[in-house]
């Protein structure tokens, strides 16, 4: 009906984080509370071999990128998840669970530092060995829009208070 030839998307780069297992990451980059520090951890996006640094040297100066990445771990999906803060089952493409038709991605992160061969970030939230397919610059004037309305996540607000989200869960047993 709509014929699209899909792209190769091909892996620029890895996360080096301090989060080995999914219990242990937060759920988002700013909701850290209940994560082993309590605090936004450092960490590096490595780029693979070969990768030119023309590619990626002029984001020195951005407070902020965008990361574009697999969930690499992700054992497919469902169209509703039962997001952490809780509400009942929602749909998956009004969340942000990992478990996607996609499986794909996106998250902003502070830049502290552009080196050589990689980037140091703050704000992690992904697992080491994320895979990583594009980075972009956070742009205030066009990413930013601190008016707009959040569906059923304002309704949790209105009950459990702003950025209420839990720390990540121990595991099952």
């Amino acid at each position: 009906m709509f014929p699209c030839e899909l792209p190769d998307f091909q892996v620029i780069a890895h996360v080096r984080s301090p989060y080995a297992q999914r219990i242990d990451a937060p759920h988002q980059p700013t909701v850290t509370a209940g994560t082993e520090s309590g605090r936004a951890e450092i960490a590096t996006i490595e780029f693979i071999d070969g990768f030119p640094q023309a590619a990626f040297r002029d984001l020195q100066g951005f407070d902020r990128i965008w990361l574009i990445f697999l969930f690499h771990r992700s054992e497919g999906w469902k169209p509703e998840v039962r997001p952490p803060r809780g509400g009942g089952k929602r749909s998956v493409l009004a969340t942000r669970s990992p478990h996607r038709p996609n499986a794909l991605g996106l998250s902003a992160v502070k830049l502290l530092a552009v080196e050589p061969n990689a980037l140091t970030v703050q704000g992690i939230d992904l697992l080491d060995g994320t895979p990583i397919l594009d980075i972009k610059p956070y742009v205030p004037y066009s990413d930013a829009f601190a008016d707009s309305s959040a569906g059923w996540i304002d309704a949790l607000d209105a009950v459990q208070g702003r950025h209420s989200a839990p720390g990540p869960r121990k595991p099952r047993r």
